[in-house]
């Protein structure tokens, strides 16, 4: 069965939160989800994390790009930028890119925003650029679904959002869930058509 990998950061757990519906939205599309993570980073010049997470997915390893079929990047918005922890996986893909490893693979992204208004859509495009450099093909939410057009809170043409709010404990809303999921089930029905 292809594998998507959904690859993210998630400082207080709400990007954790919507890669868990799009890894939903996976399985339901037919495709089997994996799930990592990417470390914090620090000031400090030298490692500080443990080699396993205390909790949620395990850290990715340059072995799970190669063997997935499809991935999904995920990473809170820092001044409508990704993560720190997300750019420096990336900036260490350099093996990667010049392999070829991800080229022809699609690839969608996903983020978190304390407000409504704290630059969702320029964190995704930020994320793409990488993704786009790789050679992946880049898949966004389509306005063929009909929630895209009605959301108040988070979901966009670029990939699945959501508005934690001020102390990130924002639940889900129905629109968020929904694209999040379609966002997932998409990937996974493109891989498959493609043979990725």
């Amino acid at each position: 069965m292809a594998e998507v990998l959904i690859l993210y950061y998630s400082r207080n757990g709400s990007v954790g939160k919507l890669a868990d519906l799009i890894a939903r939205g996976v399985e339901e599309g037919g495709a089997a989800a994996r799930l990592r993570c990417v470390p914090a980073v620090s000031p400090n010049h030298r490692a500080t994390e443990a080699a396993v997470p205390d909790d949620g997915a395990p850290y990715v390893s340059k072995q799970d790009l190669s063997e997935c079929a499809a991935l999904i990047v995920g990473s809170p918005t820092r001044f409508g930028n990704m993560a720190a922890p997300m750019k420096h996986f990336w900036d260490g893909t350099g093996a990667e890119w010049a392999s070829g490893t991800l080229a022809g693979k699609p690839a969608a992204v996903f983020t978190s925003t304390a407000s409504m208004h704290g630059g969702q859509e320029s964190t995704l495009l930020s994320m793409m650029l990488p993704l786009l450099h790789h050679g992946c093909v880049i898949v966004g939410i389509p306005f063929t679904e009909p929630r895209l057009s009605s959301t108040r809170t988070g979901g966009t043409p670029y990939g699945a959002s959501h508005v934690s709010g001020s102390d990130g404990k924002a639940l889900f809303s129905e629109d968020e869930t929904v694209l999040a999921k379609a966002l997932g089930r998409r990937v996974a029905q493109i891989s498959l058509k493609l043979g990725t």
